[in-house]
């Protein structure tokens, strides 16, 4: 991806005017980290807590270059014929069927086993050929004739023998597939990694990455979030919701509050008309905040201290 063909990236304040034209309200930093990745054509290694916009950044990015986000999602066990590129055995089953038909007008002629085996050899090679190769995700952002966003989604769920294979693709965008020969990406895509910090990713994939921490964001960032996309909300409702959210995030939470959580609330609120927020209504709506049951409870026993103090004049 070359910055004259995507003036959305030229500068810090084209991200973040554009992220915010989608809905996406970042701070300075992402959009830095962001113009940085681009610029300096590396991969970006997204980390935070669950629920502070990682995948969404990727996501953002796709639609504001207007190019294909193909994503990645990691898991244990995730192998080279999930994530880069597998055949397609049922097509080779087929092609065998008609091949073994065909024997006889293919083999006619043939002058000897020599030039009989010849000729077979020729058809083999159409086995493994382009046409019968199944594209998975990292293979498939290789071949995207604009370029494309590669999200790989919670790369700490996956083992250190995948982390492996990433370093080989992301060092040079190209692939060794045997069969074809060395496949190398038509344009590099932008690529972003996201860990929820489940486990230590290794060392050399951090080195091959600039390093993005998302946290929750601040009570000012979060409240422009919500307005953005709850815009019909009451002023003084949206700043007494997101500091509640804030302040549910100080506990001892299984779960903390995600910030579409929070922007599903605004939206719950607004569909209940509520003006303020009260004991009655939070209680009757902690369950679109929280996802479980003994968060709830630890909610609802620190509810006293959690309301909103009334506001004096």
């Amino acid at each position: 991806m070359h910055t004259q063909d995507f003036p959305q990236l030229a500068s810090i304040e084209a991200i973040e005017q554009g992220f915010e034209s989608f809905g996406y309200i970042c701070s300075p930093k992402i959009a830095t980290a962001v113009f940085l990745a681009f610029q300096l054509r590396k991969p970006i290694l997204v980390e935070g807590p669950p629920g502070v916009g990682k995948t969404e950044l990727a996501k953002t990015t796709a639609m504001l270059l207007d190019v294909p986000l193909i994503r990645l999602q990691c898991y244990e066990g995730l192998d080279e014929a999930k994530a880069l590129y597998e055949w397609k055995y049922g097509k080779q089953l087929l092609y065998t069927q008609v091949l073994k038909e065909k024997l006889g007008d293919l083999l006619q002629g043939a002058q000897g086993l020599a030039e009989s085996v010849e000729r077979l050899h020729q058809f083999g090679d159409t086995f493994y050929s382009e046409e019968f190769l199944e594209p998975r995700p990292l293979l498939k952002a290789m071949q995207q004739e604009r370029g494309a966003i590669l999200l790989i989604d919670e790369v700490d769920k996956s083992d250190y023998e995948f982390e492996s294979l990433l370093l080989e693709i992301l060092s040079d965008y190209q692939v060794s597939i045997p069969e074809i020969g060395t496949v190398q990406a038509r344009v590099t895509p932008m690529v972003f990694l996201t860990s929820n910090n489940t486990r230590d990713i290794s060392d050399a994939l951090k080195r091959r990455c600039l390093h993005l921490y998302i946290p929750f964001p601040s009570v000012e960032l979060e409240e422009r979030i919500v307005l953005s996309r709850v815009p019909d909300i009451d002023q003084q409702l949206r700043h007494q919701l997101v500091e509640f959210v804030h302040s549910l995030r100080d506990l001892d939470l299984k779960k903390s509050p995600a910030i579409s959580e929070t922007i599903d609330w605004a939206r719950s609120l607004l569909l209940l008309h509520a003006r303020e927020l009260d004991a009655q209504v939070i209680q009757s709506t902690l369950n679109v905040l929280l996802k479980f049951e003994d968060d709830i409870n630890t909610a609802e026993s620190a509810l006293r201290e959690l309301l909103p103090r009334p506001a004096h004049g």
